[in-house]
């Protein structure tokens, strides 16, 4: 396990300042929209799966917030905080579960394959693992061209048995490719516990037999998941090859809306949801110095006008037109740009 260090921060004082509450706000945001979304879903406003990430917002965000622009990630159907994190608008991202137009795949599909390559965003899938080797291809490109940008590849304990990401890894590590794979080992792989799915106590440590090193994290802490992700981060975009790292954490809720958890030992569920990472978070910035009462206050604010904002965004656009279901078949085109003033259009008259 790496030691602990303190995290990079600006070091001009007001940066620093506004940095630490941006990260509370992503991770206030993540857990709210997630809740809006799980209430729309009981209301039959949401098509297709709602699978909850509550539980695992720290990883997501501190992840990402040492990202740069130009670099890919392969997030899972329970990272929908990275979408938010790496700036897709919340609008677009809510009108993608709801099937509608404005959404990321235009209405075509479920927010579980939804994806924003201008984000650098490549969607998940449903076989959950496959999207390793999509991102060890980015990796791939970025050392051919000598792009100075990283590829982050999400998967969850129970996708690391799958062959795909040990041929993803194993490329990776004989090629020295920029990759940072996260593991997000929240103990079940939907019912099954991750003693009946390995004979090792930490998955992280995998990845010597591919070449690279694996570490462990707290995965309910803010800090220090932010600690080694920039850490390591810094490493693979200086030519470092790729690294691992496995986060322990938990999910709060079932493996997604239908699913009570039932199979789950509920003293293990209050000691894991002890840990939960925005109180964690909050005695942090408390301790720094903010007046918690009030910025928690404005936080709160702040995330219900803009969770508000995204739902009325997303019940006012249209669903797609019968015919559209044609489009978005081959690579851009006249017909693809007639398409987009016709969107355009629509979208101006409201």
């Amino acid at each position: 396990m790496p030691e602990r260090e303190v995290p990079t921060f600006p070091a001009d004082g007001g940066a620093r300042i506004e940095y630490e509450l941006q990260l509370y706000y992503w991770i206030r945001l993540i857990r709210a929209f997630e809740e809006r979304v799980s209430h729309l879903h009981r209301q039959n406003k949401i098509l297709g799966g709602v699978y909850s990430g509550a539980g695992q917002e720290a990883i997501v965000t501190g992840v990402c917030a040492p990202l740069r622009e130009g670099d890919f990630l392969a997030p899972l159907h329970r990272d929908l905080g990275v979408f938010l994190v790496r700036g897709v608008e919340p609008g677009r991202l809510m009108a993608q579960l709801m099937g509608k137009e404005t959404g990321l795949s235009r209405g075509k599909d479920n927010f579980l394959h939804g994806g924003e390559l201008s984000r650098g965003i490549f969607g998940p899938t449903s076989m959950l693992g496959s999207s390793l080797p999509v991102c060890v291809g980015a990796a791939l490109k970025f050392k051919m061209k000598r792009d100075p940008n990283v590829a982050v590849a999400f998967f969850g304990e129970g996708a690391a048995s799958r062959g795909d990401v040990h041929e993803a890894m194993n490329f990776a590590g004989v090629h020295k490719l920029p990759v940072l794979f996260v593991c997000e080992n929240n103990r079940f792989a939907f019912s099954t516990p991750i003693e009946k799915q390995m004979a090792v106590e930490d998955l992280a440590v995998r990845a010597t037999g591919y070449g690279f090193s694996g570490y462990v994290c707290a995965g309910n802490d803010l800090l220090a998941v932010l600690n080694l992700t920039q850490r390591l981060v810094n490493r693979i975009r200086n030519g470092g090859g790729p690294e691992l790292i496995e986060f322990k954490t938990y999910r709060f809720r079932g493996h997604s809306e239908h699913d009570p958890a039932t199979y789950r030992d509920q003293d293990e569920l209050i000691e894991w949801e002890s840990r939960d990472p925005i109180p964690l978070y909050e005695l942090y910035l408390e301790k720094r110095g903010h007046d918690l009462a009030r910025v928690r206050e404005q936080v709160d604010a702040r995330v219900r006008n803009t969770i508000q904002e995204a739902v009325d965004y997303a019940e006012h656009s249209p669903f797609p037109e019968p015919h559209e279901a044609l489009e978005d078949l081959y690579a851009p085109s006249a017909q693809t740009d007639a398409a987009e003033e016709r969107r355009a259009a629509r979208g101006a008259r409201g």
